[in-house]
């Protein structure tokens, strides 16, 4: 018998798969079926969403400061509870009473006084939790809404008839029966979890050397950070923080899709010449992969929405003096096709040095691209669209190609009244030193974010800035009364956030070395949509260092006869007269570096695998 066959025996002895007479639609993806008129939970569906539960609280855990709130109503569970919680070391009779009574989380923050026939109870503020843990959901809404309204993860037992009102604001929804044999399991998960990460914490401490001396180098490091922020103007205030949360925290959008999308604008940047990449012309007119430009994968991705779902995205280009013109020529393949492509020419005030100086266009942003916005909301466009019904809007930077408008994520910032939502990925030294720092949400200085995704800057910072944004337009409106000269900061926002996303959602076309990964096998489209190849089991992409002899689209295309494989790839470097043949495959690390004088061609169909190459005999 397996492992597997085990567990799932434990879950069917505790009836965790005894639904409700009653099963929701929303629910109905965790059923199995009905049977004498009673809902049956899929037990392989319980054990998923259990594992998620239990990982998300074994990272959070492995802070000795993250906080726990475990809530029930049920007096059935009560030595239960109270059992866990003494063993894992995090019991509180206070928080345990005062809880239940109303606004215990959103109300938090003065002292309150509460009389009743028989007694005065008087408490001050609390820290708000890390982690909402509900036992009872059918009991307490209250707290899942005052949870969801600050922003705390919760991890919940959900039932058949839950209301979706509440279910949708669950981050980790564990569906079952609300047994006590189930309870009593469930709590057994949590204690096991919490006692092997305090275990491995005490076994972290056996070199204490070496970890007061990395804390050490890393808070040298984090105050020259701050004090270089506060010197340079960085993204924002030295000790500004904000919220990231994880991209596969957002629950799915359900049934409100369509009516979700017909809020939406995307506001595309398309300011950027290709002048760097020897290329006459707007960046966006760029051939990217099978003839398609960055500029066709988003209207090809808005046209596959707004047909999918029947809704109508509309799509703004904020052009330049520089590249209006040529975007105009450009927009006259799409004629006939039925999304609104509305151009928009940015004043001359923004047209300056950084038009002239394709190298400083990242030095000046966010304030330019603020700049361009408040043009664009002040020109009466940002009027014309509150009054057909728009609320959000997708911002869009000019070299971006991997863009990705998705529901979720629309969903996740109405349900939660967010008014501003910054994608960030983690830099690839993040992922090499603690993987787990993306995978849990947690608050974060704007100091650690950066723009500049170069290698040199990313072993300072722990988050790239995508330069892409959601923003609410009636938070604009707002902003743009009161005279605020920077839209693209999160400070001037209620309840902004950081949208932690995968580093294959970062491909910049701002370099040769970008091209080759987007034309290779690493990534394909679908409705203009990057996919990336499920093969490429490394979450980073590989580090492509490309010579000048590369630098122009013009002799980068010369040189290669077909895109080399990269799926299998860590890092290149090419540099001289470097001729590629057809079907080359590069894995691991690859260094290609021709004599002076030298012309050195890579034949065809060659693997070429943790190789160093300076001549033909190396090959």
């Amino acid at each position: 018998m397996t492992i597997h066959s085990v567990i799932i025996q434990k879950l069917l002895s505790t009836n965790a798969q005894l639904g409700r007479r009653v099963a929701a639609d929303h629910f109905k993806i965790y059923t199995y079926g009905m049977r004498n008129s009673m809902a049956i939970i899929d037990s392989d569906k319980t054990l998923i969403c259990l594992r998620n539960a239990a990982n998300f609280m074994s990272h959070l855990a492995r802070d000795k400061n993250a906080r726990f709130l475990f809530v029930n109503t049920n007096p059935l569970y009560d030595e239960i509870i109270e059992q866990m919680t003494k063993k894992i070391g995090i019991y509180s009779p206070r928080d345990n009473i005062m809880w239940k009574m109303g606004g215990f989380l959103t109300n938090s923050f003065s002292p309150k006084k509460f009389r009743s026939r028989n007694k005065k109870v008087c408490f001050g503020p609390i820290q708000p939790p890390d982690c909402v843990v509900v036992m009872d959901t059918e009991r307490k809404s209250s707290v899942i809404l005052e949870a969801a309204r600050l922003q705390v993860p919760i991890v919940a037992l959900v039932d058949s008839n839950m209301p979706y009102e509440y279910f949708k604001r669950i981050t980790y929804p564990v569906p079952a029966s609300d047994s006590v044999q189930f309870v009593y399991l469930f709590c057994n998960i949590i204690t096991k979890t919490f006692l092997l990460e305090q275990k491995k914490m005490r076994a972290l401490k056996g070199d204490v050397k070496e970890e007061l001396a990395l804390s050490k180098t890393e808070s040298r490091e984090e105050v020259k950070q701050i004090e270089k922020s506060e010197n340079e103007g960085d993204i924002g205030a030295a000790m500004d923080e904000l919220l990231l949360v994880p991209y596969q925290n957002l629950l799915p959008a359900f049934d409100e899709i369509k009516q979700l999308l017909d809020k939406l604008v995307v506001v595309k940047f398309n300011g950027a010449l290709g002048t760097a990449l020897g290329f006459n012309g707007p960046k966006s007119a760029i051939e990217v992969q099978n003839g398609l430009t960055s500029l066709d994968l988003i209207v090809n991705q808005i046209e596959a929405l707004n047909c999918k779902y029947e809704c109508r995205i509309p799509l703004i280009l904020l052009n330049t003096a520089r590249t209006h013109d040529d975007t105009l020529k450009v927009l006259g393949k799409y004629t006939e096709s039925t999304i609104d492509i509305l151009p928009f020419h940015l004043g001359q005030q923004l047209q300056q040095e950084s038009v002239d100086k394709q190298s400083s266009e990242d030095k000046l942003y966010p304030s330019e691209d603020a700049a361009g916005l408040i043009s664009l909301m002040k020109s009466g466009t940002l009027d014309v669209l509150l009054s057909q019904g728009k609320e959000y809007a997708h911002v869009v930077s000019s070299d971006s190609t991997a863009t990705l408008l998705d529901p979720k994520i629309l969903n996740h910032l109405a349900q939660n009244r967010i008014e501003y939502c910054m994608e960030v990925t983690p830099t690839t030294s993040t992922y090499m030193r603690n993987n787990m720092l993306t995978q849990r949400q947690g608050r974060f200085q704007l100091s650690q974010i950066t723009q500049d995704p170069s290698k040199h800057e990313t072993e300072k910072f722990k988050f790239i800035d995508t330069r892409n944004l959601w923003m609410n337009l009636k938070a604009i409106r707002r902003l743009v009364d009161t005279d605020v000269s920077n839209l693209c900061t999160p400070k001037f926002f209620e309840q902004p956030i950081g949208l932690i996303v995968p580093q294959s959602q970062l491909v910049p076309l701002n370099a040769t070395s970008n091209l080759l990964l987007l034309q290779s096998d690493m990534y394909s489209f679908a409705e203009g949509t990057l996919v990336r190849n499920t093969a490429r089991a490394n979450p980073v992409n590989p580090s492509i260092d490309l010579g000048p002899e590369f630098e122009k689209v013009s002799e980068f295309l010369s040189r290669f006869k077909s895109i080399p494989s990269t799926v299998g790839l860590d890092s290149l470097k090419v540099t001289g007269d470097v001729w590629f043949g057809a079907g080359v495959t590069l894995k691991g690390r690859v260094s290609i570096v021709a004599k002076p004088g030298m012309r050195l061609e890579i034949p065809d169909g060659v693997v070429l695998e943790n190789k160093e190459v300076n001549d033909p005999a190396d090959i």
